[in-house]
Order: structure tokens, then sequence, then C-alpha cells
């Protein structure tokens, strides 16, 4: 253990709620990280993943802890005002799929919200190790945002 205190922890040995999931902790997941992205911490958000994770969202593909944080900081630095919202789809084992949609606006003040899915897998430890997410994104005025 170091004792240097301002490095960054160490990720978690486990990350519960734990697979197999049942619908009681399949949706306890799918909130952590709905909580977890709105916080919109790339270091926080990228604790729930392996070291090794495999990503695909939209046309982007990356593996690594460290990808995911790069990816998360270039993505809140250009989607201001972010607010997500996700909803359990189905689940099985280690596995989760979900719908979710957000909204957030650009450097030029256009408002957007992104409908997706996202299909994630889990290893025994509760960690994400694979996960790939379909986004569309609709421009919307600022008069219809539902996530205030």
């Amino acid at each position: 253990m170091s004792a240097n205190l301002s490095e960054p922890a160490a990720a978690p040995i486990s990350r519960p709620p734990l697979p197999p999931f049942t619908e009681e902790t399949a949706r306890l997941k799918v909130q952590m990280a709905e909580d977890a992205w709105n916080s919109k911490d790339p270091v926080r958000c990228a604790a729930a993943y392996t070291e090794d994770s495999w990503w695909r969202n939209r046309s982007e593909f990356f593996t690594g802890r460290e990808a995911i944080k790069a990816f998360l900081t270039r993505k809140w630095a250009k989607e201001h005002e972010y607010r997500l919202k996700k909803r359990l789809f189905a689940f099985e084992g280690n596995r989760i799929s979900v719908c979710f949609e957000y909204e957030y606006h650009d450097d030029a003040g256009q408002w957007w919200r992104a409908y997706g899915n996202e299909n994630w897998t889990f290893d025994e430890r509760g960690l994400m190790a694979r996960r790939e997410a379909s986004i569309n994104d609709v421009a919307i005025n600022e008069a219809d945002r539902q996530f205030k």
C-alpha cells in the first residue's frame, strides 16, 4: 500500500452487486451506472470497468480503463449540462441491457437528446468487461428538454 495519499485509489477488488443478477440487483447496477455518469467524473465512472474493458461507443472502439477515462473526459468537455436517464431492458447471468436517453448542449448552444441502447457484460467481480453502445442524437429546442 502506498503512503502517497495523492495517488488515485486502486480499482476495487469487487463492485457489488455481483452476477448472476436478479431483477433487483440488475436495477441497482443500472441506477449505480446512471448516478456515476451523471457525476461527469471520468475517474469515478472508469472505476466500474475492468482494466482491459472493451468498448464500442457509436463508431469508436477502444480497450482499457485509461482509454475510457480519456473518452469520458473528451465527451463531457463538449456535452454541456449533460443529464442521463437509464432503464433496465433485460438481464441474464452476467449480462445487462439498458435503454437510455440523455440531453446536453454543444458549444454553439444547440440542445440535443441522445437515444440509445447498451449491452453490458460483467466479470465475476462485478466490473464491466464489455460495453457496446448504439446511440442516435436528435436536435431539440431548449423548451423541449425533459431533464432539467
